[in-house]
Protein backbone atom coordinates (compact mmCIF):
# COMPACT_ATOMS: atom_id res chain seq x y z
CA UNK A 1 0.00 0.00 0.00
CA UNK A 2 1.43 3.34 -1.06
CA UNK A 3 1.95 5.94 1.68
CA UNK A 4 0.71 8.60 -0.76
CA UNK A 5 -2.12 8.15 -3.25
CA UNK A 6 -2.52 10.69 -6.05
CA UNK A 7 -5.61 10.75 -8.25
CA UNK A 8 -6.22 13.29 -11.00
CA UNK A 9 -9.69 13.98 -12.34
CA UNK A 10 -10.97 16.94 -14.36
CA UNK A 11 -7.89 19.02 -13.65
CA UNK A 12 -7.93 18.39 -9.90
CA UNK A 13 -5.09 16.43 -8.30
CA UNK A 14 -6.07 14.83 -5.00
CA UNK A 15 -2.98 13.94 -2.96
CA UNK A 16 -3.99 11.68 -0.09
CA UNK A 17 -1.81 10.87 2.92
CA UNK A 18 -2.36 7.15 3.22
CA UNK A 19 -1.11 5.69 6.50
CA UNK A 20 -4.47 5.66 8.31
CA UNK A 21 -3.37 3.02 10.80
CA UNK A 22 -0.77 5.56 12.08
CA UNK A 23 -3.01 8.63 11.68
CA UNK A 24 -0.89 9.40 8.61
CA UNK A 25 2.20 10.02 10.74
CA UNK A 26 5.20 10.89 8.59
CA UNK A 27 7.93 8.30 8.07
CA UNK A 28 10.77 8.24 5.49
CA UNK A 29 8.67 6.41 2.88
CA UNK A 30 5.81 8.89 3.14
CA UNK A 31 8.18 11.88 3.08
CA UNK A 32 9.81 10.66 -0.13
CA UNK A 33 6.48 9.74 -1.72
CA UNK A 34 4.93 13.10 -0.86
CA UNK A 35 7.78 14.94 -2.52
CA UNK A 36 7.56 12.72 -5.59
CA UNK A 37 3.82 13.33 -5.84
CA UNK A 38 4.23 17.10 -5.82
CA UNK A 39 7.01 16.88 -8.41
CA UNK A 40 4.69 14.87 -10.67
CA UNK A 41 1.81 17.30 -10.15
CA UNK A 42 4.09 20.26 -10.90
CA UNK A 43 5.02 18.71 -14.25
CA UNK A 44 1.46 17.79 -15.24
CA UNK A 45 0.09 20.64 -17.36
CA UNK A 46 -3.40 19.16 -17.08
CA UNK A 47 -3.53 19.81 -13.32
CA UNK A 48 -5.21 23.11 -12.46
CA UNK A 49 -5.73 22.69 -8.70
CA UNK A 50 -4.32 20.45 -5.96
CA UNK A 51 -6.08 19.11 -2.85
CA UNK A 52 -4.14 17.59 0.05
CA UNK A 53 -6.14 15.38 2.40
CA UNK A 54 -5.66 12.53 4.87
CA UNK A 55 -7.14 9.04 4.74
CA UNK A 56 -8.88 7.63 7.80
CA UNK A 57 -9.49 9.39 11.10
CA UNK A 58 -7.09 12.29 10.75
CA UNK A 59 -5.13 14.54 8.42
CA UNK A 60 -1.66 13.98 9.89
CA UNK A 61 -0.45 13.31 13.41
CA UNK A 62 3.02 14.73 12.74
CA UNK A 63 6.20 12.69 12.51
CA UNK A 64 6.10 8.97 13.26
CA UNK A 65 7.42 8.78 16.82
CA UNK A 66 8.25 5.09 16.32
CA UNK A 67 10.76 6.15 13.66
CA UNK A 68 12.32 8.63 16.09
CA UNK A 69 12.41 5.95 18.79
CA UNK A 70 14.48 3.74 16.50
CA UNK A 71 17.00 6.57 16.13
CA UNK A 72 17.77 6.29 19.85
CA UNK A 73 19.37 2.92 19.16
CA UNK A 74 21.68 4.30 16.48
CA UNK A 75 24.93 6.20 16.79
CA UNK A 76 24.79 9.98 16.70
CA UNK A 77 26.14 10.06 13.13
CA UNK A 78 23.67 7.44 11.90
CA UNK A 79 20.87 9.24 13.69
CA UNK A 80 21.68 12.55 12.03
CA UNK A 81 21.86 10.93 8.59
CA UNK A 82 18.52 9.15 8.99
CA UNK A 83 16.70 12.20 10.33
CA UNK A 84 18.34 14.53 7.81
CA UNK A 85 17.02 12.37 4.98
CA UNK A 86 13.42 12.71 6.10
CA UNK A 87 13.76 16.45 6.76
CA UNK A 88 15.43 16.99 3.38
CA UNK A 89 12.47 15.30 1.68
CA UNK A 90 9.99 17.32 3.75
CA UNK A 91 11.70 20.61 2.98
CA UNK A 92 11.99 19.78 -0.72
CA UNK A 93 8.22 19.22 -0.68
CA UNK A 94 7.57 22.62 0.91
CA UNK A 95 9.84 24.31 -1.65
CA UNK A 96 8.03 22.57 -4.51
CA UNK A 97 4.66 23.61 -3.09
CA UNK A 98 5.85 27.19 -2.72
CA UNK A 99 6.88 27.39 -6.38
CA UNK A 100 3.91 25.47 -7.78
CA UNK A 101 1.93 27.24 -10.50
CA UNK A 102 -1.47 26.00 -9.30
CA UNK A 103 -3.47 26.69 -6.13
CA UNK A 104 -3.30 24.16 -3.29
CA UNK A 105 -6.10 23.39 -0.84
CA UNK A 106 -5.61 21.60 2.49
CA UNK A 107 -8.73 19.64 3.48
CA UNK A 108 -8.21 18.63 7.10
CA UNK A 109 -10.02 16.65 9.76
CA UNK A 110 -9.25 14.78 12.97
CA UNK A 111 -5.68 15.31 14.16
CA UNK A 112 -3.46 17.97 12.59
CA UNK A 113 -0.16 17.94 14.47
CA UNK A 114 3.52 18.72 13.96
CA UNK A 115 4.38 18.56 10.27
CA UNK A 116 0.65 18.29 9.61
CA UNK A 117 0.40 21.98 10.54
CA UNK A 118 3.48 22.80 8.46
CA UNK A 119 1.99 21.02 5.45
CA UNK A 120 -1.37 22.73 5.89
CA UNK A 121 0.32 26.12 6.29
CA UNK A 122 2.18 25.59 3.01
CA UNK A 123 -1.14 25.28 1.18
CA UNK A 124 -2.84 28.39 -0.17
CA UNK A 125 -6.23 27.68 1.40
CA UNK A 126 -7.38 25.42 4.23
CA UNK A 127 -10.81 24.04 5.01
CA UNK A 128 -11.37 22.09 8.23
CA UNK A 129 -14.05 19.84 9.69
CA UNK A 130 -15.54 21.14 12.93
CA UNK A 131 -14.09 18.33 15.01
CA UNK A 132 -10.49 18.96 13.88
CA UNK A 133 -7.90 19.30 16.65
CA UNK A 134 -4.59 21.09 16.07
CA UNK A 135 -1.28 21.14 17.94
CA UNK A 136 2.28 22.04 17.00
CA UNK A 137 3.42 19.17 19.25
CA UNK A 138 7.16 19.52 18.57
CA UNK A 139 7.97 20.69 22.09
CA UNK A 140 6.24 17.60 23.45
CA UNK A 141 9.01 15.39 22.03
CA UNK A 142 11.79 17.85 22.78
CA UNK A 143 12.46 19.23 19.34
CA UNK A 144 11.99 22.45 17.40
CA UNK A 145 9.63 22.75 14.40
CA UNK A 146 10.40 21.88 10.80
CA UNK A 147 8.57 21.91 7.49
CA UNK A 148 8.68 25.68 7.15
CA UNK A 149 6.19 26.37 9.95
CA UNK A 150 8.54 28.90 11.58
CA UNK A 151 8.53 30.77 8.25
CA UNK A 152 4.83 30.48 7.47
CA UNK A 153 3.17 30.94 10.85
CA UNK A 154 4.62 34.35 11.86
CA UNK A 155 3.51 35.66 8.48
CA UNK A 156 0.05 34.11 8.78
CA UNK A 157 -0.87 34.59 12.42
CA UNK A 158 1.79 36.88 13.92
CA UNK A 159 4.90 36.28 16.01
CA UNK A 160 3.30 36.24 19.47
CA UNK A 161 0.64 33.69 18.50
CA UNK A 162 3.26 31.58 16.72
CA UNK A 163 5.40 31.60 19.87
CA UNK A 164 2.41 30.50 21.91
CA UNK A 165 1.57 27.58 19.64
CA UNK A 166 5.19 26.44 19.25
CA UNK A 167 6.44 26.90 22.82
CA UNK A 168 3.39 25.55 24.66
CA UNK A 169 2.21 22.93 22.19
CA UNK A 170 -1.36 23.22 23.46
CA UNK A 171 -4.23 21.76 21.50
CA UNK A 172 -6.76 24.07 19.86
CA UNK A 173 -9.91 23.47 17.90
CA UNK A 174 -11.10 24.46 14.43
CA UNK A 175 -12.90 27.60 15.56
CA UNK A 176 -9.74 28.80 17.29
CA UNK A 177 -7.67 27.98 14.21
CA UNK A 178 -10.13 30.05 12.18
CA UNK A 179 -9.90 32.98 14.59
CA UNK A 180 -6.08 32.80 14.49
CA UNK A 181 -6.11 33.00 10.68
CA UNK A 182 -4.58 29.55 10.31
CA UNK A 183 -7.47 28.19 8.22
CA UNK A 184 -10.11 29.75 5.96
CA UNK A 185 -13.29 27.78 6.66
CA UNK A 186 -14.83 25.45 9.24
CA UNK A 187 -17.56 23.09 8.01
CA UNK A 188 -19.52 20.18 9.49
CA UNK A 189 -17.50 16.98 9.22
CA UNK A 190 -20.06 15.36 6.97
CA UNK A 191 -19.79 18.26 4.52
CA UNK A 192 -15.99 18.43 4.32
CA UNK A 193 -15.58 16.34 1.16
CA UNK A 194 -18.37 18.12 -0.73
CA UNK A 195 -17.27 21.61 0.31
CA UNK A 196 -13.66 20.82 -0.60
CA UNK A 197 -14.74 19.48 -3.99
CA UNK A 198 -16.78 22.60 -4.72
CA UNK A 199 -13.83 24.81 -3.89
CA UNK A 200 -11.44 22.71 -6.00
CA UNK A 201 -13.81 22.74 -8.98
CA UNK A 202 -14.10 26.51 -8.71
CA UNK A 203 -10.33 26.98 -8.68
CA UNK A 204 -9.78 24.45 -11.48
CA UNK A 205 -12.15 26.50 -13.63
CA UNK A 206 -10.23 29.71 -12.93
CA UNK A 207 -7.43 31.51 -14.79
CA UNK A 208 -4.45 29.27 -14.09
CA UNK A 209 -1.73 31.65 -15.26
CA UNK A 210 -3.21 34.51 -13.25
CA UNK A 211 -3.40 32.24 -10.20
CA UNK A 212 0.28 31.35 -10.63
CA UNK A 213 1.28 35.01 -10.79
CA UNK A 214 -0.95 35.88 -7.83
CA UNK A 215 0.61 33.11 -5.72
CA UNK A 216 4.08 34.33 -6.63
CA UNK A 217 3.27 37.94 -5.77
CA UNK A 218 1.75 37.10 -2.39
CA UNK A 219 4.41 34.55 -1.45
CA UNK A 220 7.26 36.97 -2.16
CA UNK A 221 5.61 40.15 -0.91
CA UNK A 222 7.02 40.10 2.61
CA UNK A 223 10.56 39.92 1.28
CA UNK A 224 10.16 43.00 -0.94
CA UNK A 225 9.89 46.72 -0.41
CA UNK A 226 7.03 48.65 -2.01
CA UNK A 227 8.92 49.62 -5.17
CA UNK A 228 10.07 46.04 -5.75
CA UNK A 229 6.54 44.75 -5.27
CA UNK A 230 5.07 47.34 -7.64
CA UNK A 231 7.61 46.32 -10.29
CA UNK A 232 6.70 42.67 -9.78
CA UNK A 233 3.00 43.45 -10.05
CA UNK A 234 3.52 45.32 -13.31
CA UNK A 235 5.59 42.52 -14.83
CA UNK A 236 3.08 39.87 -13.73
CA UNK A 237 0.08 41.85 -15.00
CA UNK A 238 1.67 42.45 -18.40
CA UNK A 239 2.54 38.76 -18.71
CA UNK A 240 -1.05 37.82 -17.88
CA UNK A 241 -2.31 40.08 -20.68
CA UNK A 242 -0.59 37.84 -23.23
CA UNK A 243 -2.57 34.78 -22.10
CA UNK A 244 -5.64 33.20 -23.65
CA UNK A 245 -7.33 33.52 -20.27
CA UNK A 246 -7.02 37.32 -20.39
CA UNK A 247 -8.58 37.45 -23.84
CA UNK A 248 -11.40 35.20 -22.67
CA UNK A 249 -11.93 37.13 -19.44
CA UNK A 250 -12.18 40.50 -21.20
CA UNK A 251 -14.46 39.12 -23.91
CA UNK A 252 -16.72 37.40 -21.39
CA UNK A 253 -16.99 40.56 -19.30
CA UNK A 254 -18.04 42.64 -22.30
CA UNK A 255 -20.40 39.91 -23.51
CA UNK A 256 -21.93 39.66 -20.02
CA UNK A 257 -21.33 35.92 -19.80
CA UNK A 258 -19.37 33.58 -17.52
CA UNK A 259 -15.75 33.15 -18.72
CA UNK A 260 -14.52 29.74 -19.80
CA UNK A 261 -10.88 29.73 -18.70
CA UNK A 262 -8.84 26.90 -20.22
CA UNK A 263 -5.54 28.61 -21.00
CA UNK A 264 -2.13 28.23 -19.36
Amino acid sequence: MSAIVTKIDKGIANITLNRPERLNALDPEMAAALHASFIDVAKDVGVRCVVVRGEGDGFMAGGDVRFFKQSLNRSSTEDHVAISEIINAVHATIQTMHSLSKPIIASVHGAVAGFGISLMAACDLAIAAQETVFTMAYCRIGTSPDGGSTFALPRMIGLKRSMELALLGDRFDAEQALSFGLINWVVPGGDLHEQTEQLAVRLAAGPTKAYAKTRMLLNTSLNADLNQQLDREQAAFLECTTSDDFAEGVSAFLDKRRPQFRGR
